[in-house]
């Protein structure tokens, strides 16, 4: 009979009040310094020993109970004790997802070994680049991605390993727990993991994780959603990212609980899965309720028993359509830096808020919001060098302290590998000399009851006839039409043209009038920051965790040359956007039409 492990009091099963999850999330992290060699693979080494036959992880494919799981997590870990790999040697995993995914990372990170989770879409040039920057010594991928990493080869500064799966588990490595002494004492000071940025503004960082971090995370979301081991969490998301891949599967795991692995997002299945697997949590991130509100009526999504959705980045005119539609009773958004810094957490569940700090913990978790000079890209400094707070409602950049120790591990800032980056990313002599503050890069505002809202990245904003765009602005108003699916707005250089003409890659239905769309937009939005550009498209590239690949957007700016899309300037003298041809485009390189 499958035995699971106990309920923890005030979770589920009572309905949580704001003030008791931030309690638990407290009382849950509180410890973790207390016990400096238990890292998350302990904890699944427990429940497999006290409720083995509890379902860890579930997919269409394979799934793993808490004791298949510690076995196969040990497999891996005498693997990399077998190839003499040890505290600071890197092993990249290149893996779609899957149960076996959390079994190989929990393992190899057991024994002091890091390893870095390599986005799967990556080919050539960018998997060159992603491995070199770790110094990778071996890499793990199923044989269906293996010639992948073979195309990268000529790209790498040393040479690497290649090892599927399955020939490591053929080989005759023990499925025993591992012992402390064979382990090299791994610490939760020590280094597990490798994340990377996402790469949408350039090539991709990787992100230093250590276990402190990972148990964190794990226990702090436990905490926040008040996690209960029969819930089940839906998980659709890249497991190389650290939604997916640690803060899904992670609060589960640390509650001996479930989650429910797809290999990917599908809109169409997407209520489906959740009722097949009778979920209890879901996970999201981006634009994906965006997609789900869009999808047409289905008997399954009123179905579901779903009582909390979790994730970051619900745009605020899909957050009410969406918790209605779909009778979401809880929306837990929150916001995190992936190597640190800034933290912040919407347990109100206030439309469009990011997150809130209680007055009684605002000693402790305040991130500061400075005023930001966007034709520069940095913050603004007075006559006296340091940075000026933001009014309330005033737009700036989020920063945190950066804190390098102590017993927070949630306030930490990790940095990357690359050492010149992470220094980038501090700002010094902020508010006082010597002192050290994180930057996110990301714009925010605060409102009088102290939520914290999103506005957009840094370098989303462009200037345009002396003026600051918003690129967050002008998506807002372009999506307020209807017939406007998907839009993605940005800034493209002009020959002749001082700053970046505004430019949006729209996704329309087939009724869009550009007539009305256009007399839509100077209804609501200054002349400047009217698009100059549309980019009409039957799809836009998006990356697996729905952020739009805006370089690759820009880098094309308004040529219709080699492509099936229909591009338009906003002719202000006809007062209408008219089709940009060759001819056009050629016009406007050579500067004979000025804008």
């Amino acid at each position: 009979m499958e035995r699971k492990p106990p309920e923890a009091p005030g979770g589920a099963g009572a309905e949580p009040s704001v003030a008791k999850a931030w309690m638990r999330a407290l009382e849950l992290t509180a410890s973790i310094a207390d016990h400096p060699n238990r890292v998350l693979a302990d904890v699944v080494e427990e429940y497999a020993r006290d409720f083995g036959e509890t379902p860890a992880l579930i997919s269409e494919k394979e799934s793993f109970t808490y004791a298949e799981l510690a076995a196969r997590a040990n497999q891996y870990s005498r693997w990399a004790l077998e190839q003499g790999l040890g505290k600071n040697d890197v092993v990249c995993l290149l893996m779609p997802n899957c149960p076996e995914y959390i079994a190989v990372w929990l393992g190899i990170t057991r024994v002091g070994v890091v390893v870095a989770l390599l986005n799967t879409n990556l080919t050539g040039s960018a998997l060159g680049h992603c491995i070199n920057e770790v110094e990778a010594s071996h890499v793990i991928a199923p044989e269906g991605l293996v010639a992948r990493l073979d195309a990268a080869r000529p790209h790498l500064r040393r040479t690497a390993g290649i090892w599927t799966p399955e020939s490591i588990q053929a080989g005759s490595h023990s499925r025993t727990t591992v012992r402390p002494d064979e382990s090299g004492m791994v610490t939760i000071e020590d280094r597990a993991l490798c994340i990377y940025t996402s790469g949408t503004t350039g090539l991709p960082k990787a992100a230093n994780i250590s276990h402190g971090r990972i148990m964190h995370w794990a226990r702090w979301f436990q905490g926040m959603i008040g996690v209960q081991s029969s819930d089940r969490m839906f998980n659709c998301l890249p497991m190389y990212h650290s939604v997916g891949g640690l803060v899904a599967p992670g609060a589960m795991l640390a509650a001996g609980a479930s989650t429910v692995i797809a290999g990917k997002f599908s809109a169409q299945q997407y209520w489906g899965e959740i009722v097949r697997w009778r979920c209890t949590l879901l996970q999201y991130v981006g634009e994906l309720c965006r997609y789900l509100v869009d999808q047409p009526p289905s008997a399954e999504e009123s179905r579901h028993e779903i009582r909390m959705a979790c994730g970051n980045g619900l745009a605020a005119d899909v957050w009410e359509r969406f918790q209605e539609r779909f009778r979401i009773p809880r929306i837990f958004e929150f916001y995190a830096a992936t190597e640190g810094g800034v933290s912040l957490f919407n347990i109100e569940g206030v439309p469009g808020s990011v997150g809130h700090v209680p007055p009684y913990l605002r000693h402790r978790f305040s991130p500061a919001l400075v005023r930001f000079d966007s034709e520069r890209e940095e913050p603004v400094r007075n006559k006296d060098g340091f940075c000026i707070r933001c009014a309330q409602g005033e737009t700036g950049e989020a920063i945190g302290k950066a804190y390098s120790g102590g017993r927070d591990f949630g306030s930490r800032f990790e940095g990357y590998t690359n050492r010149q980056a992470a220094k980038d990313k501090i700002l010094k002599n902020v508010f006082e000399t010597g002192d050290l503050w994180v930057r996110t890069g990301d714009l925010m505002r605060q409102d009088e009851r102290g939520f914290f809202y999103f506005v957009e990245r840094t370098g989303d904003t462009f200037r345009w006839k002396g003026e600051n765009v918003s690129t967050a602005e002008v998506a807002r108003a372009i999506r307020e039409y209807p017939g406007v699916r998907h839009v993605a707005v940005y800034g493209v250089s002009v020959p002749f043209a001082d700053g970046r003409a505004g430019m949006a890659a729209l996704v329309t239905d087939p009724a869009f009038d550009l007539k009305l769309f256009r007399e839509h937009l100077a209804g609501r939005l200054p002349s400047y920051a009217c698009p100059v550009f549309l980019r009409i498209s039957e799809t836009i590239e998006i990356t697996d965790t729905f952020k739009y690949q805006k370089t690759q957007l820009v880098g094309a700016g308004y040529n219709p040359a080699g492509t099936t899309d229909r591009f338009y300037l906003n002719d202000r003298g006809l007062q209408a956007f008219v089709r940009v041809d060759n001819e056009l485009y050629e016009r406007l390189r050579s500067g004979t039409v000025r804008l």
